[in-house]
């Protein structure tokens, strides 16, 4: 039986919706954090979104007929390393000069950029609900939980 997450490498219209679905989900973390003024902003979460996607469809693409779980975790492994590099630079920075010490910043951008990542795994399979109702929690998240944050 064929399973319907896999893709024929003829299956413009599928492609084309999953790929605009991860934009889309990259887009509603990206606009929060783009609104609240940070460095990984709606270009950056729209197109980590995107590039996930496009590394997941791939192997959908090239083994539609003989299905191989073990491709696709590893595909879902790398992703996942590789954007951890990404969000590494989010993190750490130079503190002034006057405090001589490392200070870390920039945790929940990398956050948001592990999480449209996730996101776009999931537009790549096809997984539309998942993805919307992580993108909306994720929202929540960074836009509702920050009042209740104790101030540093």
């Amino acid at each position: 039986m064929l399973n319907t997450y896999y893709l024929a490498p003829n299956d413009f219209l599928n492609i084309l919706f999953r790929l605009c679905l991860a934009l889309l989900l990259g887009a509603i973390i990206g606009t929060e954090r783009q609104l609240k003024h940070k460095p990984a902003g709606l270009r950056t979460h729209m197109l980590v979104s995107l590039g996930c996607a496009v590394f997941t469809v791939i192997p959908l693409q090239i083994a539609p007929l003989q299905p191989n779980a073990d491709t696709l975790s590893r595909v879902i492994q790398g992703i996942a390393a590789g954007v951890g590099f990404l969000g590494a630079g989010e993190i750490v920075r130079q503190s002034s000069e006057t405090s001589q010490r490392l200070e870390i910043h920039g945790l929940t951008s990398a956050a948001s950029i592990w999480v449209s990542a996730g996101l776009g795994i999931a537009a790549g399979f096809g997984l539309w609900q998942l993805g919307l109702i992580a993108a909306v929690l994720t929202f929540m998240v960074l836009h509702l939980f920050k009042r209740i944050e104790k101030p540093n």
